[in-house]
């Protein structure tokens, strides 16, 4: 399933939201301009925009009201990615220098700040205070999140609870309020924004889950950064703590990562030998089934639809 084919009933809103975006991010300010637009032109899925449409396609569906929301969204992503390229000492993102390698960690911090900063001043357009209670709790969880992710490096120690709750925080929440944020931009019923709620949520977990998948199944040229990333950054990931249930599997993955230079390509297949991989891809498709099941009573057929066809696209995604 292709996200062109999914978002192409969408795609003049996606193209004005995307406009939206970058005259956001305007200054006179030459270099934090360039900073700013650096990313937003590297590409990106757009997924958390296209779940604001798709939520306000239950209600009263107006794109300006609801561009105020998706920018806003879009834009506290790409600042997240900002900051935790330089958390990572990332040099490549989507296959493009970061703005960490391309500046330096000074002007990446403060252009992450800067794309903050304007999304929330976008948002004020929107004068629903539970909107803005709503962004603002999750921005607090997502660093929340991020903390734990660091606090979690090579804790060889953590439980699966902690994975989950590390990626329900840094990943799922802000897919959960894009739907849930754009079906009370279009006013629809409290019933219906907490079914769009879940829903984001439980996509939101399983599209993590895949993307800790991808990074030991994926090529460097899918990925745009080296399989097995991840874990050589000490993070931990679901596929990896699958195999911990045997403890000979367990020290062998831990030895082999701990080292300076560790051979990824031969932990990469100890996981796969070991059922990593399957155990976290069944996990993953019981987050799709609730996904799935979240949207029946929703009231915009053709937004049930396409939410449908999103949750096959990360069912089948390779990068």
């Amino acid at each position: 399933m292709n996200l062109l084919e999914i978002y192409k009933e969408l795609k003049k809103d996606i193209q004005h939201i995307e406009e939206e975006i970058h005259g956001v991010l305007d200054t006179q300010q030459k270099e934090l301009k360039r900073a700013s637009v650096h990313l937003l032109n590297a590409g990106g899925k757009r997924i958390r925009p296209v779940f604001v449409l798709l939520g306000g396609k239950n209600g009263q569906y107006d794109i300006d009201r609801l561009a105020h929301v998706a920018v806003a969204l879009e834009l506290i992503h790409m600042a997240t990615l900002v900051h935790d390229d330089v958390v990572d000492h990332a040099d490549t993102r989507r296959g493009k220098p970061t703005v960490k390698a391309k500046w330096n960690n000074k002007m990446a911090m403060y252009t992450g700040d800067y794309i903050i900063s304007k999304a929330l001043q976008r948002l004020t357009a929107i004068d629903n205070p539970l909107v803005h209670q709503i962004l603002s709790k999750a921005i607090v969880d997502m660093c929340m999140g991020e903390v734990e992710q660091i606090k979690a490096q090579y804790e060889w120690n953590q439980t699966m609870r902690q994975y989950f709750l590390r990626i329900k925080r840094k990943t799922a929440l802000l897919m959960a309020v894009s739907c849930q944020l754009g079906g009370l931009a279009g006013h629809v019923s409290e019933q219906e924004a907490r079914a769009l709620y879940r829903f984001g949520y439980y996509v939101g977990m399983a599209f993590q889950i895949t993307d800790d998948i991808l990074d030991f199944t994926g090529t460097e040229k899918q990925l745009g950064k080296p399989a097995g990333s991840d874990l050589m950054q000490g993070n931990i990931t679901l596929p990896v703590l699958a195999c911990f249930h045997d403890h000979e599997v367990r020290q062998e993955i831990i030895t082999e990562a701990s080292k300076h230079q560790p051979d990824m390509e031969r932990v990469i297949q100890i996981v796969k030998l070991n059922g990593g991989i399957q155990y976290a891809n069944q996990i993953a498709q019981r987050y799709l089934a609730k996904a799935r099941q979240s949207i029946h009573t929703l009231s915009n057929s053709r937004s049930q639809d396409m939410f449908y066809k999103i949750t096959q696209f990360v069912e089948q995604r390779h990068f």
